[in-house]
């Protein structure tokens, strides 16, 4: 489904109109929302399954849609990811252990606007290097939403979240990018998280995009199994991602996908 709304940029991004920010704004806190409820479940001997069971009964008693749900015929309403799993983990049987850490991946509509977020949890105690990993991989969300203004570019957030990472001797993921949203679920452009400054389009207030960086405590190489959907890290080094949906304001950015309870990160 295209947007006939707002205009196009010649590198194919929308830009929308400052009525559209209120439409992102009610999806991204159903999907906040469900995060947020979905923190105090995350424990040693629950499955992935069971959480995606509480996540997809939450949305459609919302009377929103899941994205994910049928989206090239994948059947959950989200991708949950443990451990050495970059992203696309499929939700199922798997019994979570003491120690695990995992990224849960939610996108809603909500008349028909899409709310896309995930962040990391943790399955009783954290170790002090995925405690790390996940402080480093937080933080380089951050740096990269603090690149965004109109007149920076899309290179600007990527080389924000690559030269952190890397400065603290971990990997920033190159096989899986954010993208752009707002009607549809994924749509120009994408959003490298590496790059240099100054490269790739500018960024024009109105726009709506996904920044998602995946970073690996080891190298940056992932592999997809033969399910077509999990990705995992080549040397089964732990990963880690954060994710927010953002618009471009006259002056900064704008986060559709803030926490309501203020529990976006998992040490809350």
């Amino acid at each position: 489904m295209d947007d006939p709304r707002g205009r196009m940029t010649k590198d194919g991004i929308r830009i929308h109109e400052a009525a559209d920010f209120a439409g992102m704004h009610a999806a991204g806190k159903l999907a906040a929302e469900i995060l947020d409820e979905v923190a105090p479940m995350v424990a040693p001997g629950v499955t992935t399954g069971e959480l995606d069971d509480y996540i997809r009964t939450r949305i459609e008693g919302s009377g929103a849609k899941s994205a994910t749900i049928g989206y090239r015929g994948y059947a959950h309403a989200s991708c949950i990811s443990v451990n050495h799993v970059v992203c696309h983990g499929i939700p199922g049987p798997k019994v979570l252990k003491d120690g695990d850490i995992l990224n849960i991946d939610v996108t809603v509509i909500v008349d028909g606007w899409f709310g896309d977020t995930s962040r990391m949890y943790v399955a009783g105690s954290l170790s002090r290097k995925a405690e790390r990993l996940i402080q480093v991989t937080h933080d380089a969300l951050m740096k990269g939403i603090d690149a965004v203004r109109p007149g920076a570019t899309f290179g600007d957030i990527g080389h924000a979240i690559q030269n952190y990472v890397e400065a603290q001797r971990m990997s920033v993921v190159r096989d899986f990018c954010g993208h752009g949203l707002g009607r549809v679920f994924h749509a120009p452009p994408n959003v490298l998280h590496y790059g240099r400054p100054g490269s790739g389009p500018r960024l024009e207030e109105g726009m709506f995009f996904t920044i998602e960086p995946m970073v690996n405590l080891g190298r940056p190489e992932t592999k997809v199994l033969a399910d077509d959907w999990t990705a995992v890290t080549r040397d089964k080094s732990l990963s880690a991602q954060f994710e927010h949906s953002v618009g471009v304001t006259a002056d900064g950015c704008d986060i559709f996908t803030l926490s309501p309870a203020g529990i976006f990160h998992p040490t809350w």
